[in-house]
């Protein structure tokens, strides 16, 4: 048996949840990057003595668009599943029931799923640090009680029963397209980098704002740190998510 590790994580939060999860599994792990879009996703399938886990950030409250295209493209073959949405200390509201509805008509088996916090990819204040110390030994004892459920100790049939609504809440659009300042070299990482493919490879200076996702992926990948959002525009929206980012919240496992 071996981990297949299935993840849209364009600034790395969600990649530390999950890798913290299969990590403890102690299996092989194969990786896949759905924010590559180079990769030819169709492609790409799975067994049914493996162990997959499909991890995505929650945008606004829902899987990122991009994500849900790719996830569909992937064949799964019964094959055990565990979905985790990673947030940002908010709210992660249909995310989840979202991402199991994707993963069920890709033919995967949802066993588990977890929601968990992560650094909030623009508002940095908001869950800094996380996942941290106490939240790797929280998601340590969850991939204990998964595994113990993949090997026939707990009940094996059982389907989880998944927070959220449907139809899903409206998917908002992306308000904060970064810009290149005037320290930008146009080595072009970021347009190689970009998810969306929302950054011309001609002139990396310019960014498609209808392909733009707001993911935040060239912000991290610049060697020149020269591409940022609009901070007026990064104020109001910290003041706006402040009241419900105020108390740390904690991870669920769903199993």
């Amino acid at each position: 048996m071996k981990a297949v590790q299935i993840t849209f994580s364009p600034t790395g939060g969600t990649d530390k949840v999950a890798e913290t999860i299969t990590k403890a599994w102690g299996i092989p792990v194969k990786k896949i990057d759905l924010a590559n879009a180079e990769t030819n996703y169709s492609s790409l399938s799975l067994e049914k003595d493996d162990i997959a886990m499909i991890a995505v950030p929650s945008y606004g409250g829902r899987v990122p668009s991009l994500a849900i295209q790719r996830i569909s493209n992937i064949h799964g073959k019964q094959t055990p599943c565990v979905i985790v949405c990673v947030y940002g200390n908010r709210a992660y509201e249909d995310t989840l029931v979202e991402l199991y509805d994707a993963a069920a008509k890709s033919g995967f088996t949802v066993i588990a799923a977890i929601a968990a916090v992560a650094e909030h990819s623009i508002l940095h204040q908001y869950a800094a640090g996380r996942p941290d110390a106490a939240d790797k030994s929280e998601l340590n004892g969850f991939a204990e009680k998964i595994l113990q459920k993949v090997n026939g100790e707990l009940t094996r049939i059982s389907t989880p029963q998944i927070p959220g609504k449907r139809p899903y809440k409206k998917a908002g659009t992306a308000g904060l397209v970064p810009k290149a300042d005037n320290s930008c070299t146009s080595c072009k990482l970021c347009a190689a980098q970009c998810p969306a493919q929302a950054i011309s490879r001609e002139n990396p200076k310019v960014t498609d704002h209808k392909k733009c996702i707001s993911c935040m992926r060239c912000v991290v990948k610049c060697p020149q740190s020269a591409r940022k959002v609009n901070g007026a525009m990064v104020s109001v929206a910290a003041l706006a998510i402040k009241k419900a980012c105020s108390t740390r919240k904690g991870n669920e496992l769903y199993i």
